[in-house]
């Protein structure tokens, strides 16, 4: 089973007729979690013909308004959409207030119960989990409080090998859970089966890790470790590394200075700032560090 991730938006600050703000929607193991949530996501979503009942779980990484704005719109629809089971909105404290002060002067009501986590431990700690996927805070160096998250699938069960399980009537359909988990089968005559035989080796797991605006932080390199896909702020190259360290932001170079520290398998740059035209000077400067680099494309599919 594969995970997609689409890149809904990717510029800094300010819309503009050809991209928007951050935004982006994972889906992991048949969940489906949007993460940073600026001006326009859900006409971005519409174009990319995501299914907003799938959303359960925003992941908002601060409240500056080109990462949040969108949201009480898009929670807005969800109820005009006729949604009826809760949504779980994680990110900084006061995004609780700040939607609900919203929500109470609009009067806008909802049919769902949207259930607030908010975050403000400087720490980087699990804020999620079911029984196929892990999300942890990447805690960042920003302006105000801010998080990057961390998605990780859990390690999958064994693939069962039916060629050669079949040859052995004693083994039932209720003792596949055993097998797929790693157990041996030990037939009636004290016969041990090597589970290796029986079955073969899931995929590995993946991971994605999402940095958020920040300023260049090593701190993020250990939990960030060997992900799947990084994706980093890149808002402005290392020239202008002294405006970057003053907005609280990163260049393409320390973006790719993490990845390759982090030793990642795939870096993606976003967040540009908009006095650059052309792009690809932010893979340019990257590649000369850490040559798996890309640049986002607005609702491009990523499969990995």
């Amino acid at each position: 089973m594969s995970t997609y991730l689409t890149i809904l938006g990717f510029n800094s600050a300010i819309p503009t007729v050809n991209t928007s703000p951050t935004s982006q929607l994972l889906e992991m193991e048949e969940r489906s979690f949007l993460i940073d949530c600026g001006e326009g996501t859900q006409v971005q979503l519409r174009k990319a013909k995501a299914r907003f009942s799938r959303i359960n779980h925003i992941f908002i990484s601060h409240l500056h308004g080109d990462h949040c704005f969108g949201l009480p719109g898009l929670i807005a629809s969800f109820r005009l959409l006729g949604r009826d089971v809760p949504l779980h909105v994680y990110g900084p404290k006061g995004i609780k207030k700040m939607l609900e002060t919203i929500f109470n002067i609009t009067e806008t009501h909802r049919g769902f119960e949207v259930v607030y986590h908010e975050l403000q431990s400087k720490e980087s700690e699990k804020i999620f989990e079911d029984n196929r996927v892990e999300v942890y805070t990447i805690p960042l160096d920003h302006r105000i409080y801010c998080n990057g998250y961390l998605f990780k699938e859990k390690k999958k069960d064994k693939h069962l090998n039916m060629k050669e399980i079949t040859k052995y009537p004693e083994i039932e359909t209720c003792d596949y859970h055993n097998i797929k988990s790693g157990k041996d089968f030990e037939l009636s005559d004290g016969y041990i089966l090597k589970n290796e035989v029986l079955t073969t080796e899931p995929s590995a797991p993946v991971s994605y890790a999402f940095c958020s605006d920040t300023r260049y932080l090593e701190s993020v390199i250990p939990i960030i470790k060997n992900v799947t896909v990084l994706y980093h702020e890149s808002t402005f190259l290392h020239d202008l590394k002294e405006m970057a360290d003053y907005t609280g932001h990163s260049t393409a170079l320390e973006a790719a200075i993490i990845a390759q520290q982090a030793e990642v398998g795939k870096l993606i740059l976003g967040h540009f700032s908009n006095r650059y035209g052309d792009l690809s000077v932010f893979t340019d400067e990257a590649r000369e560090i850490f040559p798996n680099t890309f640049l986002p494309k607005a609702l491009e599919v990523v499969k990995f």
